[in-house]
């Protein structure tokens, strides 16, 4: 660890804590599998008609089945895959802790952030940190990928997936204001 990072003595019950549901990203893993599924079906079953088949009654009943057991399987491999791996984030007085969904654990003290931002919408949610320098952030070894960042210019950020994470994005942003209430 470099030498500017601050080293600070504070309460162990002062930690906040969010994390993601397992059946929350089941819901909505399942929601979103199932509209493309149903886009896909309905293309082809044009293409189809375009291209001189009729389906049958058997044809209808497969298309309704799959429509209903593609998106739950698919929602169900990709929670297993994903089981162990779900986003988080902790705060407390020593920084902030967090890890997107797969991804390797980042450290960064209070001290080191330059700015905070919630981008997207819904599920969707995506939380950018901005450190002041790279030297700030500590990669916390251990399994999962390379850390998600976003380059700009000069500018590294941190991309964190918050939108499905408990409690809210509201109220993350709330506790980074009472944390850093100027750089939110």
């Amino acid at each position: 660890m470099t030498s500017h990072v601050d080293q600070v003595l504070g309460p162990a019950d002062d930690t906040v804590s969010f994390i993601q549901p397992r059946g929350m990203v089941y819901v909505t893993t399942l929601w979103v599998a199932a509209a493309g599924w149903t886009v896909v079906l309905a293309v082809y079953l044009l293409c189809s008609l375009l291209f001189g088949a009729r389906p049958g009654a058997a044809d209808i009943a497969f298309y309704a089945e799959s429509a209903l057991i593609v998106p739950v399987i698919v929602a169900a491999a990709v929670l297993l895959v994903l089981y162990r791996r779900l986003g988080w984030l902790h705060t407390s007085v020593h920084g902030i802790d967090f890890a997107a969904t797969g991804r390797k654990a980042v450290h960064l003290p209070w001290s080191g952030i330059a700015s905070v931002g919630l981008h997207g919408w819904g599920p969707f949610t995506e939380l950018v940190i901005t450190p002041i320098d790279a030297d700030y952030a500590q990669v916390i070894e251990g399994p999962g990928l390379a850390v998600r960042m976003r380059h700009r210019g000069a500018e590294t950020s941190y991309v964190i997936d918050v939108g499905l994470m408990s409690p809210g994005p509201e109220v993350l942003l709330a506790e980074l204001h009472r944390r850093i209430p100027s750089k939110v």
